[in-house]
């Protein structure tokens, strides 16, 4: 069970205390903090603008999105909470909805779940009466929250709960585990009524199991301070009978919580959510779908292949594209398909000069590419330029309407003159590590624009900057944050300063829009003047020259060969090797960074590596057990000397990097088969036991398969997501198919144009046949899921069935 999970965090309102202050709002996986904005500086309304996109490793209660006033010198404030269960997000999703804030109360912070097995059992006592007796057998926890950054000390306290008794017991404290093991039994005697009989045998009466309930809370050990409140859960005891039950049942709140707090006057946080869930069956049941859509660039037309079709039936062409673009890039794919689709957008194109500028598949296929493929190279590029914008900002406002008291335009016209030709320069010089597949990209679409309007020489420029400066770079420099060349969004002033920047380079990247008459038609005349400055004649031949080494497949290597392709980055903590175990200050932060030829970390970022591991040198990426150091979001790197033991800040972190890791490894030749899950400390591997460190692992490698077969693990991601978009849209298919049965038989004009007049349907025989082909697949997939559904629902068990523990499928 895959979990994907886009989210947009927007802005707040009305936020108290009722004076100017600075918030910030964080992003949390029931209590586990995944994300974190930036801090709004002195605002009652903060707008915080953020897009995050995350996959979600486990399971979990609820999304939370906590808003905090931030403290220099005291602990930061939590004003409120917007709190969604996981199974209202659906209820959410894809508009903007504004949350009323919430009361933080300790007792509905809750997270985790309880193992436990319940039973009654028929007793006679001494004096020869006959009561029932109450088992229950508390077995274990999971995913309990963190308590002040470290793993908690956590017991549990059993009840049977009546109208006139209250019997509780309690089991012993487990110390420094977020997953702790407790194995304890607890008797509880059902009292009977003088009147019960033999004839009432394995019967508990009605009138005492109606209000009798077993209730479980666990707690967190304050030692000194006083005990925290961890999540309870209540099972009424006439449920039993004298069956025994075995379940695992997800922690809720005090139904006491909150009930008393006043909600109306905490402010509201305005989101725009969209989670899916993807049950990813085994590889083999999509090959049919798989192999279908890569060889649709070799359908003819391409309007009758699948992958064109999904975009056809989809509302939203971004639906499809997004799964579409990853897929055919991992069976490089890519290149093929995206000629194709541009031939065809050509094809309606009437005007040399609106060449590739509407928001059509092809379009959307190179923005995509350019995303994926791109990020490091934009990374090299301009994130220096950039940090340098916004670390030491310079006012660069040119619009006399925007202009301040004792600003002065001719020296802000000066700064942004020299923040754009810093910017122009970079990008002009960038052609040696511009990806090799968005060369191959703008290669055919340069030689497309040329057949297409032979007479324009100028078209072949315009085809490939209509991409590369329009829609990369300049959508880059005005929005530094989303492609992660910062951490956040820039403040007012920068964002303004960025904004001019990325007009003038999509200016100057338009092949001949330094053309005097061309400058005279700008809407924005202070801008017209702004580009007078310039040289027309340099500024074009510098473009020229960069398109064309961009758009040309000659004498380059690979960008992997060429230079190394930063993968990613960012800070956690690794413990130090070859040492003792002395104890927690074992473990420091690090600057860590993977790229396509090492894994490096650094005491600080941009400080020169103090490890490096080669990439062919890892043998193995695996979690490592919580019990190894009593830390949470742990895992380990195995390479030819100690294994290297690093601690993620949160769960979606530590997932994120070992995919990255696993993903850039997969190709290695002396991968190991087994590891060891848990660590080697005081003489023996925790796991087994053994005692000499050189010993074999115990547990096979969770990646000790086939490259290819690795490879194909997102590809069944992607074709999954496919698969669920023809299946929303299956009306739509059907419409489609009955649109080229009417073409095919009668050849005449159509008569009910409503019906499909929206759909490209070049080859109606054609079209209709791949339509027949994706109905047939999509049918027998349903079948695979339902069975699976049935399969799961039938040997799972659920504690609540208000929240039931969704698995994994693999």
């Amino acid at each position: 069970m895959f979990t994907v999970f886009f989210l947009f965090t927007d802005d707040a309102k009305h936020l108290i205390p009722n004076k100017m202050r600075d918030f910030f709002c964080t992003i949390n996986l029931d209590q586990e903090e995944v994300f974190r904005t930036q801090v709004v500086e002195k605002s009652l309304s903060p707008y915080f603008g953020e897009e995050f996109y995350f996959e979600i490793p486990r399971t979990f209660q609820w999304l939370s999105f906590y808003i905090y006033d931030k403290s220099v010198l005291q602990k930061d404030l939590r004003i409120g909470k917007v709190s969604i269960k996981k199974e209202d997000l659906c209820n959410y999703t894809g508009k903007e909805n504004w949350f009323m804030l919430q009361p933080v109360d300790s007792n509905s912070e809750v997270q985790g779940k309880v193992h436990l097995e319940l039973k009654l059992n028929e007793l006679i006592t001494d004096n020869g009466s006959v009561c029932q007796q109450l088992v229950v057998h508390i077995k274990e926890c999971h995913g309990l929250p963190l308590i002040n950054g470290q793993n908690c000390d956590p017991y549990a306290t059993v009840s049977l709960v009546g109208p006139s008794r209250n019997d509780q017991k309690k089991t012993k404290v487990k110390k420094k585990t977020s997953n702790p093991q407790f194995n304890e039994t607890f008797y509880f005697e059902v009292t009977r009524s003088s009147s019960y009989t033999k004839k009432s045998q394995f019967q508990v009466e009605e009138e005492d199991i109606e209000k009798l309930e077993v209730r479980v809370d666990l707690w967190n050990n304050g030692n000194l301070v006083q005990d925290i409140f961890l999540g309870e859960i209540k099972v009424p005891v006439k449920v039993l009978r004298n069956d025994s039950f075995q379940a695992w049942y997800l922690l809720q709140p005090r139904e006491n919580g909150n009930k008393s707090s006043k909600t109306d006057d905490l402010g509201s946080l305005r989101l725009n959510i969209c989670y899916t869930e993807d049950c990813v069956l085994p590889s083999e049941y999509y090959t049919s779908l798989r192999n279908l859509l890569l060889k649709s660039s070799d359908v003819q037309p391409i309007s009758a292949s699948a992958a064109y079709i999904l975009s056809e039936v989809c509302r939203d062409k971004y639906d499809a594209v997004l799964p579409l673009v990853r897929l055919l890039l991992h069976h490089q794919k890519l290149v093929p398909f995206v000629a194709a689709v541009a031939e065809l957008d050509l094809k309606d194109t009437q005007e040399a000069n609106t060449i590739f500028r509407g928001n059509s598949l092809a379009t959307r296929c190179v923005d995509e590419m350019m995303k994926i493929v791109g990020k490091h190279y934009l990374k090299v590029t301009l994130k220096p330029v950039i940090d340098e914008i916004c670390e030491s900002p310079k006012p660069c406002e040119i619009d006399p309407i925007k202009l301040k008291e004792g600003d002065n335009v001719e020296i802000n016209m000066e700064n942004l003159r020299y923040y754009v030709d810093k910017v122009f320069r970079e990008i002009v010089r960038s052609s040696i590590s511009c990806p090799t597949l968005m060369c191959d990209v703008f290669y055919s679409l340069r030689h497309l624009a040329a057949k297409r309007f032979p007479n324009d020489p100028h078209v072949q420029y315009s085809a490939v900057s209509s991409f590369v400066f329009l829609r990369f770079f300049a959508v880059a420099v005005v929005s530094p944050h989303t492609f992660h060349l910062r951490p956040h969004h820039p403040d007012a002033q920068t964002s303004r300063t960025l904004t001019l920047i990325s007009k003038a380079i999509q200016t100057l990247g338009s092949w001949g829009s330094l053309n005097k008459t061309k400058l005279s038609s700008f809407k924005e005349t202070f801008m017209c003047e702004f580009f007078k400055t310039f040289q027309e004649d340099t500024f074009t031949e510098s473009v020229k020259k960069f398109l064309d080494d961009v758009s040309s497949t000659e004498s380059k290597e690979p960008s992997g060969v060429s230079e190394p392709v930063h993968l990613k980055e960012g800070e956690m903590y690794k413990r130090a090797q070859g040492r003792t175990r002395i104890g927690k200050k074992n473990f420091k932060k690090r600057w860590f960074c993977l790229t396509s030829r090492e894994f490096t970390y650094h005491k600080q970022q941009d400080k020169e590596p103090i490890f490096t591991i080669p990439i062919k040198n890892i043998l193995a990426v695996e979690k490592l057990d919580e019990s190894s150091f009593n830390k949470k979001n742990m895992f380990q790197v195995l390479h030819g000397e100690k294994p290297l033991y690093i601690q993620a800040n949160n769960c979606v972190e530590a997932s994120e990097w070992i995919e990255a890791l696993c993903r850039v490894t997969r190709c290695n030749q002396k991968r190991l088969s087994f590891y060891h899950p848990s660590a080697f400390l005081n003489g023996n591997w925790l796991c087994c036991k053994a005692t000499a460190e050189s010993t074999e692992g115990c547990a096979r490698c969770t990646a000790d398969v086939p490259a290819d077969t690795q490879i194909e693990i997102d590809g069944d991601r992607e074709t999954e997501r496919i698969y669920s978009l023809f299946t929303i849209n299956r009306s739509k298919l059907q419409k489609l198919e009955e649109a080229c049965g009417s073409i095919a038989v009668y050849q005449g004009p159509r008569k009910e144009p409503d019906d499909y007049s929206n759909f490209t349907i070049e080859d109606s025989v054609a079209t209709f046949h791949t339509l027949q082909q994706i109905i047939d697949i999509v049918e027998k997939l349903n079948e695979s899921h339902e069975k699976y559904q049935k399969k799961r629902s039938s040997s799972a068990k659920y504690g609540s069935e208000e929240n039931p523990i969704v698995g994994k499928v693999s």
